[in-house]
């Protein structure tokens, strides 16, 4: 069975001095195949503009496949084709390629490739022709994964009419085939267009290679997120069809997470090497994705610790492997330590939209639970920032920027909770109470305070992107960064109106609005939803004020039945507003405890007792191609706060 690892370089580009240095480590911890991810990470020559600014010119691109052949690695590019093609339709001359059209038949600036376009043969000749001296494993990958969109254009819609998605897939797989056998390659692609289509299978040409992947712990088969964490099993029909099959586990971070989540990641690599050897898989290849919100050394080391697999298989535990894997990249002692330092970091992970949409906006924080949750996060990543001896520099530079979001955590929704409790104060003893002035400038001074802390998260984020990347850039945790430091200059000047004006304490600020709609979201059975909130506006059409997908990114959000439950916290203009809380995408969400408040009422939804749960959506599909249109409501509820039943907000008064 071979053993592969990837580099993601469509996201930025890694110093090539540094990639160049891992290949013999890689080497010697057995690792035999490179994927390399490229969309326009690297030049086209047959394609000018395809290319973006920093990506690698060939000279280098040669140098990174010509020392992997030195220490025995062959290199597989990755060049997607059908799904993640905006590197392509982002140039003007080739955007008529997009299967997504405007009502005029032109089409859109984003999307994906349309199979039959009559100029797409000829685009995936010339990718393929210039990435072919690259392709020093024999194979080219060519993606085709998660292609949500295929159908969409006329004249595929026209196909599947007549032959069906799998046909209208499994031709274009043959069309692809084709373009690779002529320039001597063997064509590689995702499987996980075959576990949702598996009617696929029986068009696909024999000899190519499908690389099945999940990134969660699975055990004895994978599952398929868009129907509610079901299992599948690939392997048999390829096998039958003379189809190569490889399991694909991940070693690092979704989005914005800035550590990968070390106990998941490894017991994700430990099932597919289980799975690959009970079904005679042609390899098994560790991707990595997006991970340019990370320090890559973190990824090595999960590569590093998932080599206990074939080099001590008497090791497969987290925390064992783990170590290896800190000793094999870091060196020195005290591997045992840094294992346990970091499977700790698991428990306290800043992963899953309801996290991460802090980074968009901090109006969406003005939640019931409190900050005890967030200021032991904060805790936490102190004293390890502050570890003797101190942890690798890698370690240490995402520890001091985990250490800036939990301070962020605290600090956005300690304020909000501030200035909730002061509208109480102020609605019980009027603007002379000198508890009210005082409050304000509480505020003020902790908005000076927390400007320091925006500062060492800037540092902390550039350190972090300029551990292996070009120094010049500013990379994307430092530009989440820059729009906090915007959001507090905003928020400061909110202050200030308020302590010439208390009254003003009642408008709309950066951490909550006039009023917040809060419920909470229970995701019992997890497939891939997003909860939106709407208002009507005058003409009456709905509005979105804000959306979250509810996935979670974690072993136990993967799984069909789940007792997850997070909150929603929306500010709108007030209880005459016409509210609607919508799922859309795939699956069900039950909605309970919906409340509008100002901090100083509370107002239930009119025929929706507090205990009452509602439930929308539908279950996830069991089969099928899924119709994922994400601007379209799959189920909806009105919220009807015309009654007017309040009630006292609770909370403590600002003292």
């Amino acid at each position: 069975m071979i053993k592969a690892f990837q580099w993601d370089l469509a996201r930025q580009a890694e110093r090539l001095d540094w990639l160049v240095a891992q290949l013999a480590r890689y080497a010697d911890w057995g690792y035999q195949e490179l994927y390399l991810h490229l969309e326009d990470a690297v030049e086209f020559p047959s394609l000018p503009g395809v290319a973006r600014k920093d990506a690698y010119s060939r000279r280098q691109f040669a140098r990174l496949v010509g020392e992997a052949a030195r220490v025995g690695i062959g290199v597989v590019p990755i060049v997607n084709l059908l799904g993640h093609t905006q590197y392509l339709i982002k140039v003007p001359g080739l955007r008529d390629l997009n299967e997504l059209r405007a009502p005029d038949g032109s089409a859109l600036e984003r999307g994906q490739v349309c199979p039959l376009h009559p100029a797409l043969l000829g685009v995936a000749d010339a990718l393929v022709r210039d990435i072919a001296p690259f392709c020093t494993a024999g194979k080219v990958h060519v993606g085709l994964d998660e292609s949500f969109d295929l159908g969409r254009h006329p004249l595929c819609a026209a196909e599947i009419a007549e032959v069906g998605v799998g046909g209208h897939f499994g031709r274009y797989v043959q069309r692809l085939n084709g373009v690779a056998y002529s320039h001597g390659l063997r064509l590689g692609l995702w499987a996980d267009m075959l576990a949702l289509v598996p009617e696929a299978i029986d068009h696909l040409p024999a000899g190519v290679i499908a690389y099945d992947w999940y990134y969660y712990p699975f055990g004895r088969r994978p599952r398929i997120e868009l129907r509610n964490f079901a299992g599948y099993d690939l392997a048999p029909a390829l096998r039958a069809r003379g189809i190569e099959y490889w399991g694909c586990p991940m070693n690092g971070s979704f989005r914005f997470e800035p550590l990968p989540i070390f106990g998941d990641r490894l017991a994700n690599i430990r099932d597919w090497w289980r799975r690959c050897a009970a079904v005679g898989a042609g390899g098994m290849l560790i991707t990595s994705w997006e991970p340019d919100r990370l320090a890559i050394e973190m990824t090595t080391v999960v590569d590093a610790a998932a080599a206990c697999l074939w080099l001590d298989p008497g090791v497969d535990d987290a925390p064992g492997m783990l170590a290896r894997g800190f000793g094999r990249v870091f060196g020195g002692s005290g591997e045992a330590e840094l294992a346990r330092a970091a499977i700790a970091c698991d428990s306290r992970a800043f992963a899953g939209y309801a996290r991460w949409e802090i980074n968009d906006r901090w109006d969406v924080c003005a939640t019931r639970g409190g900050t005890s949750r967030y200021e032991a996060e904060r805790a936490f990543y102190g004293r390890l920032a502050r570890r003797v001896p101190p942890l690798p520099r890698p370690f240490r530079v995402s520890v001091a920027f985990r250490a800036y979001l939990a301070e962020r955590d605290v600090y956005v929704r300690a304020t909000a909770g501030a200035v909730l409790a002061l509208r109480r104060r102020l609605a019980r003893s009027g603007p002379d109470d000198r508890r009210v002035q005082r409050g304000i400038g509480m505020l003020l001074e902790s908005a000076r305070q927390f400007e320091a802390s925006v500062a060492s998260g800037r540092r902390a984020a550039r350190d972090l992107w300029r551990l292996t990347r070009d120094r010049r850039l500013r990379g994307p945790n430092e530009r989440i960064v820059g729009r906090d430091a915007g959001r507090l200059r905003e928020l400061r000047r909110w202050i200030k109106r308020c302590a010439a004006d208390p009254s003003r304490l009642a408008t709309a600020s950066p951490v909550c609005g006039a009023w917040q709609l809060r419920f909470d979201v229970l995701l019992i059975e997890p497939a891939l939803q997003m909860v939106v909130v709407e208002c009507a506006g005058e003409d009456g059409s709905w509005q979105a004020l804000h959306r979250r997908m509810t996935i979670e990114f974690r072993a136990e959000a993967a799984r069909p039945r789940s007792g997850l439950r997070r909150e929603f916290s929306v500010p709108v203009a007030g209880p005459d507003a016409r509210l609607r809380i919508a799922v859309r995408g795939l699956g069900r969400v039950t909605v309970a405890n919906v409340e509008l408040t100002d901090g100083v009422d509370v107002l239930r939804p009119g025929g929706w007792p507090a205990a009452r749960r509602r439930t929308l959506g539908a279950a996830a599909p069991g089969s099928g191609f899924p119709d994922l249109d994400w601007t379209r409501n799959a189920d909806s509820v009105t919220l009807d706060f015309g009654e007017k039943k309040r009630r006292p907000a609770k909370g403590r008064l600002l003292k």
